[in-house]
């Protein structure tokens, strides 16, 4: 936006308004505090419904209250059933980075590109975070092997969605003991449902999302 925003006027309104307007890709949503962002991306305008993103970044220390962790878990099945999602997960956006992005030498030897490992979820998934959340389609592609993961790993949720947490606090992530605890688990669901970062190679079995399309 060019302009300021209207005093007393909604930011959020104001937003949502304009890119209804102007048809933007996404927006974002920051706090006064510049600690707590919303990012929307919703694939609205291709054919690849399974493209869009909604994300929320705050400060990890939020994480060691354990009724900030429960409200947390409820919020994400709330967006994930108002969405339609069949996909949340939460963690470090340094794991994140390592996990969904690398980077690529330039063919002419100056600089590097940086690409992503899978575009997106209809691709299968690039590992395992503090908390993800599946869907029917990912229920469906993992079966019985979800049973197989130990209780104290996995919840049943409302509306048959699936938590899987490999650790109790997402700053366990990255460390060799979380490492450990997402390499078990994903040997437990099936190496080929996601890329292997050892060898650069993408997902050979991924999740049915064709009614994603039909439905949009």
């Amino acid at each position: 936006m060019g302009e300021p925003i209207e005093p007393g006027s909604s930011v959020a309104d104001t937003l949502a308004a304009y890119y209804d307007e102007h048809g933007t890709r996404s927006f974002f949503i920051g706090a006064k505090t510049d600690r707590d962002f919303i990012h929307l991306s919703p694939e609205r305008f291709g054919k690849y419904p399974f493209a869009g993103a909604f994300g929320w970044t705050t400060s990890v220390v939020e994480a060691r209250k354990v009724g900030w962790r429960e409200a947390h878990l409820r919020q994400v099945v709330e967006i994930m059933h108002l969405l339609g999602s069949p996909l949340a997960q939460s963690g470090l956006s340094d794991d994140f980075e390592r996990k969904n992005w690398r980077l690529v030498p330039n063919e002419d030897g100056f600089g590097s590109t940086r690409v992503f490992n899978v575009r997106d979820y209809s691709e299968g998934l690039c590992g395992l975070y503090w908390r993800n959340v599946f869907g029917a389609p990912f229920v469906d592609l993992f079966g019985p092997r979800l049973d197989a993961i130990p209780a104290a790993q996995r919840q049943s949720l409302d509306g048959g969605l699936v938590l899987v947490q490999p650790y109790a606090l997402p700053t366990q992530a990255m460390t060799p003991e979380g490492d450990a605890a997402e390499g078990q688990l994903i040997a437990t669901l099936g190496r080929d449902a996601f890329f292997d970062l050892s060898t650069l190679t993408k997902p050979t079995r991924v999740p049915d999302v064709s009614w994603m399309l039909h439905k949009h």
